[in-house]
């Protein structure tokens, strides 16, 4: 089963705070290899935080680990990952002239990995 999400990558504190310890160090690598989940999707789905999902997007798919994002913080229907290695495979290679490819709004199709 598959349910269609909009995904929007971005930076998050904890991420910024993790890259003094070095991209390599824990603290990076499990911020941005999280996917937030809204807990009323978490609920709707059956998830729990460590549970892992496929997201599929025009541009490519990947494999992740979740978590409830915090109450009130992400709507029902929008997930949310930290910029990184996971979320530029999503992404495709046309900036439009910015530098940065587009990364808010991603349609992606997420399935549960059982």
């Amino acid at each position: 089963m598959s349910d269609t999400f909009i995904l929007i990558p971005g930076r998050t504190s904890k991420q910024g705070c993790g890259i003094s310890e070095g991209k390599y160090g824990e603290n990076y690598q499990s911020e941005v290899n999280t996917l937030q989940v809204s807990p009323s999707d978490m609920e709707r789905l059956a998830l729990s935080d460590g549970d892992r999902v496929r997201l599929k997007g025009e541009h490519g798919e990947i494999d992740v680990a979740i978590k409830a994002a915090k109450k009130g913080e992400l709507p029902s229907g929008m997930l949310f990952i930290a910029y990184g290695d996971m979320s530029s495979r999503l992404m495709g290679g046309d900036t439009h002239g910015s530098g940065m490819p587009t990364s808010k709004g991603l349609d992606v199709e997420l399935t549960v990995l059982k």
